[in-house]
C-alpha cells in the first residue's frame, strides 16, 4: 500500500444536479466504509458489485460486507465498452431478479464506471449507481456528472445518458496497485484541469511530481480533491453540457479521435488526452491567444511524465474524418476548446480544418 502517513481529514464535496446533490467522498480507507456510506445514504439493501477480473483480483477484499450478491464481472479494456458488454450486465441483472429495489456499485476504472453506470441508467428505465473508482483517471475525473455510456465503432461515448451516481467513494489507497503508466494517464486528466482552471493545480503538479508517482497520500488527496472540485463546480452550473461544461473536452477532440483510429488498443484515454492539448494549445499559440510560455511549460510536463505511444504512423485524414464525427459537433459547428494561459481557457466554434490539420502536423502526422 502507499507510504506511512499522518492521518488526513476526509474530504466530502456535495454536487448538485437536477435530481438532487450527490457527495464525493475522498478519503483513506473510504473502500472498507463503503456499506456504511451507503447505508447513511439509503441506497437499496440489493447492490449488484461491477467490476473487472483484474480489478477485483487485486480489490475484492476491501469491499466484503458491501453486497451479498456475485460480483458482475465485465471485460477489461476500452475496446470492450460497447452495447455487447451492457447486455451482459442486464443479463445477470435479470438472472438475478433484480428489481427498482436494486442498485449498481461500479468498481473500476473510467470503463467500468460508463459501462456501469449506463447499464445502471437503463435497466428498468433507471436504478441507482455508486461509483467506486480505482484508478486515478476516474477518481479525478469520469465518475463525477453523470455522464455514463459506450463507444460506437464510429467513435467514442456517442451512445449514452445523464445519470448522476447516489454516492462517488474515492479511496486514493486504491491507487497502490495501479500500473504506472495507467496511473499517469490519470495524471494527464489533473493536468487539464489546471490548465482551463487553475495555475495553482497545475504548478502542484509540477511540484510534487516525485510524491505523486510514489502514491504518496498526502499530495494524492489535495490533487484528487482539487480536480473533483473543479469538475463539481462545472457540473452543477452545466450539467447538460450546453455551455461551461464544455470546457471539460480540453484536449478530448483531438484526443477520441486518436482512440478511434486505432480502435481504442493502443491509448490509454489519459495519453490521447495528452496529444489532444498538445493540439490545442498549437492552435492557441499561432493565434495568438496563448502565450508560447505557457504551451511550452505544457508540453514540457507532459513530457517530464514519461514517454506517450507513437502516433507518427497515423493517418491524417482517418483522424479528420473521426473528429468529424464527434459528439462535440453541433449544427454542423465543431466547438473547440482552446486555452488562454495556464489556468483559463475558452470554447469557440470557428477552429478551421486546416488549423487542426497543421497542428497534427506538428505532432508528425502525415496526410496518409
Amino acid at each position: 500500500m502507499s507510504p506511512s502517513v499522518p492521518d488526513i481529514a476526509p474530504v466530502r464535496i456535495d454536487v448538485g444536479s437536477r435530481t438532487g446533490s450527490y457527495p464525493v467522498q475522498i478519503g483513506v480507507a473510504t473502500a472498507s466504509s463503503l456499506s456504511a456510506l451507503l447505508d447513511q445514504l439509503g441506497v437499496p439493501q440489493r447492490r449488484f458489485i461491477v467490476s473487472n477480473p483484474t480489478v477485483w483480483r487485486f480489490h475484492s477484499s476491501a469491499f466484503a460486507g458491501a453486497s451479498a450478491e456475485e460480483p458482475i464481472l465485465i471485460p477489461d479494456g476500452e475496446r470492450f465498452k460497447h452495447l455487447q458488454t451492457v447486455s451482459r450486465i442486464y443479463d445477470a441483472l435479470l438472472r438475478a431478479r433484480a428489481d427498482r429495489a436494486s442498485a449498481i456499485v461500479a468498481v473500476g476504472g473510467g470503463v467500468v464506471g460508463d459501462i456501469a453506470g449506463f447499464a445502471a441508467a437503463t435497466y428498468l428505465r433507471g436504478i441507482p449507481v455508486v461509483q467506486v473508482p480505482t484508478t486515478l483517471l476516474g477518481q479525478v475525473d469520469s465518475a463525477i456528472g453523470g455522464k455514463v455510456g459506450v463507444n460506437h465503432a464510429m467513435g467514442k461515448n456517442l451512445i449514452g445518458a445523464f445519470h448522476p451516481p447516489a454516492l462517488v467513494a474515492i479511496d486514493p489507497e486504491l491507487l497502490a496497485t495501479l500500473p504506472r503508466r495507467e496511473f499517469r494517464a490519470g495524471l494527464y486528466e489533473v493536468i487539464k484541469y489546471g490548465v482551463i482552471a487553475s495555475r495553482p493545480l497545475f504548478d502542484r503538479v509540477s511540484a510534487s511530481m516525485t510524491a505523486l508517482f510514489a502514491r504518496d497520500t498526502t499530495a494524492l488527496v489535495p490533487v484528487i480533491a482539487d480536480s473533483c472540485g473543479i469538475k463539481a463546480s462545472v457540473v452543477e452550473q452545466d450539467e447538460r453540457e450546453t455551455g461551461l461544461r464544455r470546457t471539460l473536452n480540453f484536449g478530448h477532440t483531438a484526443g477520441h479521435a486518436l482512440e478511434a483510429v486505432t480502435r481504442y488498443r493502443r491509448f490509454r484515454h489519459g495519453e490521447a488526452v495528452a496529444y489532444g492539448m498538445l493540439v490545442a494549445a498549437d492552435i492557441a499559440v499561432t493565434r495568438g491567444t496563448m502565450p508560447d510560455a505557457d504551451r511550452t511549460a505544457l508540453a514540457d510536463l507532459i513530457t517530464q511524465m514519461g514517454p506517450l505511444p507513437a502516433v507518427t504512423d497515423l493517418s491524417l485524414s482517418q483522424i479528420m474524418e473521426a473528429i468529424g464525427r464527434d459528439k462535440k459537433v453541433v449544427a454542423g459547428k465543431l466547438h473547440f476548446v482552446l486555452p488562454r494561459t495556464i489556468g483559463t481557457c475558452e470554447v469557440v466554434n470557428d477552429v478551421t480544418e486546416e488549423e487542426i490539420v497543421r497542428a497534427l502536423g506538428n505532432l508528425g502526422l502525415t496526410s496518409a
